[in-house]
């Protein structure tokens, strides 16, 4: 009983946990650099740990800028661009700064970001000069990008443009940047930048499509997690240990069935919602945790169809059969917690969801242990007292 509420303890906190997005607040006002150009306005971006100084001269709309962050590791590198066409980073002009592996001197780099997978220094759609990047030592080892950028006439006349920042963990020798992360994060390290300074109050948002769009994550990963990685588990421990209780007889068959059936419907749903994800995220793919998802989806699939060919007890086929379910059920488990982890990995939360998830597995895995010892317990007992009776009888 004591492990069963550990369970539900533990799955009620996973669950809770997972809906959490913590927010750090960051403050631009006492930052200094180098040079004697004055910034009027500056930004506490909400991600990132990025800041953004700028000026804005409309009368040859001319725009100014100084954007400092931390790379995401270290020697990684920094960016920060205009979208004139999205709000994406694809067709984002993108300003790069990191440390030349060859020297260790900040330099910056010129990004048209055409597609993801295509990321090479190329020259930008509108003018760019004055460009400089420099290390911030006093502020974590962040990085920072000097430039001046001349506005397209059409994005001057709307008075904003859509801005984009990100951070990498690293560069080539070469000076081929290397993928950003794709955590709740980076996908919503974007928005609006008003040119003449109303940016609600110097705290900009980054928009309702990354916020959209990392709960559709977390409700993909709940989905998979409830699904694949708890109830198909919870579904084979009730299979395997409430029926040597002859008075569990036919209640464990049912509450078997309505386990897996339940956790099919949701792991399905959550393997819809990953597809879509998919789908909406060109250029981003993580195959290993995609074709384990897939081989979840048939395996399920052909599990569901195991109870409408499910032969009689006394059938001759009867022995083939279980041994066909058994395997397919432990390869579902098996894989199910496996992708569940793949899945933490790549939205990369805090360390206590992970904690939170293996808290349930280990606490399952030893209420199966214990289950065990008792069906072992009363299986020999009952051979026992079967071999009693027969020698009496003899």
């Amino acid at each position: 009983m004591a492990s069963s509420s550990s369970v539900g303890i533990s799955l009620s906190f996973f669950l809770w946990a997972l809906l959490i997005s913590p927010s750090v607040s960051q403050t631009c006002k006492s930052q200094t650099f180098s040079g004697d150009k004055t910034y009027p306005h500056c930004l506490d971006l909400p991600q990132l740990k990025a800041f953004l100084h700028y000026s804005y001269d409309a009368s040859n709309t001319t725009l100014a800028v100084v954007f400092s962050a931390p790379p995401s590791k270290l020697g990684g590198w920094i960016a920060w661009a205009i979208n004139p066409t999205s709000t994406g980073m694809v067709g984002a002009q993108t300003l790069v700064a990191y440390k030349d592996p060859s020297n260790g001197v900040a330099v910056v780099k010129t990004l048209n970001v055409s597609s993801y997978s295509a990321i090479i220094p190329s020259k930008l759609a509108f003018d760019v000069w004055d460009t400089k990047a420099e290390e911030a030592a006093r502020d974590g080892g962040s990085l920072r990008i000097f430039a001046r950028i001349k506005v397209p006439a059409d994005l001057a006349a709307k008075g904003k443009v859509n801005q984009v920042w990100q951070v990498g963990p690293g560069v080539s020798p070469d000076g081929m940047i290397g993928k950003h992360d794709f955590g709740p994060a980076n996908l919503v390290s974007k928005g609006n930048l008003d040119l003449n300074g109303d940016n609600s109050g110097g705290v900009i948002s980054g928009g309702g499509e990354g916020d959209s769009k990392i709960k559709n994550r977390n409700i993909h990963g709940i989905l998979n997690a409830v699904g694949w990685g708890i109830l198909f588990p919870v579904g084979a421990i009730i299979a395997r240990y409430m029926r040597i209780f002859e008075s569990a007889d036919p209640a464990w068959f049912y509450l078997h069935v309505a386990c897996q059936f339940s956790a099919y419907v949701i792991g399905v749903a959550g393997w819809g919602t990953g597809l879509k994800l998919g789908g909406e995220s060109e250029g981003i793919r993580y195959t290993g945790h995609r074709n384990i998802g897939i081989a979840l989806f048939s395996l399920a699939t052909i599990q569901m169809f195991a109870m409408l060919i499910r032969p009689k007890k006394d059938h001759k086929y009867r022995f083939y059969w279980n041994i066909y379910h058994h395997g397919v059920g432990y390869s579902i488990l098996t894989l199910g917690i496996i992708n569940v982890y793949k899945g933490l990995s790549i939205l990369n939360p805090q360390e206590t969801y992970k904690t939170a998830y293996t808290a349930v597995i280990i606490s399952l895995g030893g209420l199966a242990l214990l289950l065990e010892a008792v069906t072992w317990v009363i299986v020999l007992k009952r051979k026992k007292s079967n071999n009693s009776t027969t020698h009496l009888r003899t």
